[in-house]
């Protein structure tokens, strides 16, 4: 991998990884393109860390806060607690699940470019339909709620779904408003994305040649510089454009790369 290719990787990480689009898969379909890989799929999975710590930049007012009035206040309590039940699903299928995810889903475009258009199609659906939010603050969903919310998030296991994309959706349903479920999987992506980076490194740290960890420190980098502005201005194009832009965003990448798998059999 050159360095300018790890680079421009990085940078898709970070704009895509908050964004209902797919990080993972718009990732997997631009070395597809550009011909590189990375042993173990490392790469993709670690540089999720400049991204992780973009939204921990952004955040840490908030955190800080979250952390002072945890002894003190309740309902900062079941926030917390609502937040870490969220990612218990993820936390146990993604663990039992790894080898498969990593092996077989990864590699198949096919697959990737179809969950692309069907995740477009249905946030174009979902961005007409006439919900009825109840909850307008993350503060105040509930922890059932949030462990449904969890449940949709896994669905981001096969690439080209979306973990933001699923976990919107899915918040959504439950009755948030489209901006609270966006910031809803903000806080939901702290700990999953960590638990899965972490996980990664474990499960692979012997494939890290010198060559590699150069790759995902210029991946880092990037996913961190894009990640910050992303994050800054994500709820807000969200709360007033609403998912629609990013539906057809989705039926474009997915609809080319099904175009050029059939050309290209």
């Amino acid at each position: 991998m050159h360095t300018w290719e790890a680079i421009f990787l990085g940078v898709i990480e970070g704009l895509t990884e908050y964004l209902p689009v797919s990080s993972t898969g718009h990732l997997l379909l631009t070395e597809k393109l550009l011909g590189v890989t990375s042993p173990g799929r490392t790469f993709e999975v670690l540089i999720q860390l400049g991204a992780i710590l973009a939204l921990l930049t952004v955040y840490s007012g908030r955190l800080w806060h979250l952390a002072r009035d945890f002894p003190s206040d309740a309902k900062v309590r079941r926030f917390v607690f609502s937040v870490l039940i969220a990612f218990l699903p993820a936390a146990v299928i993604g663990v039992l699940a790894h080898k498969i995810i990593k092996d077989y889903l990864f590699e198949s475009p096919f697959i990737i470019c179809t969950a692309l258009v069907i995740g477009g199609i249905v946030l174009l659906f979902v961005d007409r339909m006439p919900l009825r939010p109840q909850y307008h603050d993350v503060m105040d969903i509930p922890p059932l709620k949030a462990m449904g919310i969890g449940f949709c998030q896994c669905l981001a296991m096969i690439p080209g779904v979306s973990r933001s994309g699923s976990s919107i959706v899915g918040a959504m349903f439950l009755g948030t408003d489209k901006r609270t479920g966006a910031e809803f999987s903000f806080f939901l992506a702290m700990p999953t994305m960590a638990g899965a980076f972490a996980y990664d490194l474990y499960k692979n740290w012997t494939l890290l040649t010198p060559d590699a960890i150069d790759n995902i420190a210029l991946g880092f980098i990037a996913a961190f510089i894009t990640g910050v502005i992303v994050v800054r201005y994500a709820l807000d194009f969200i709360s007033r454009r609403g998912l629609s832009f990013f539906g057809w965003w989705r039926l474009l990448v997915g609809g080319v790369g099904l175009g050029a798998l059939a050309i290209l059999h």
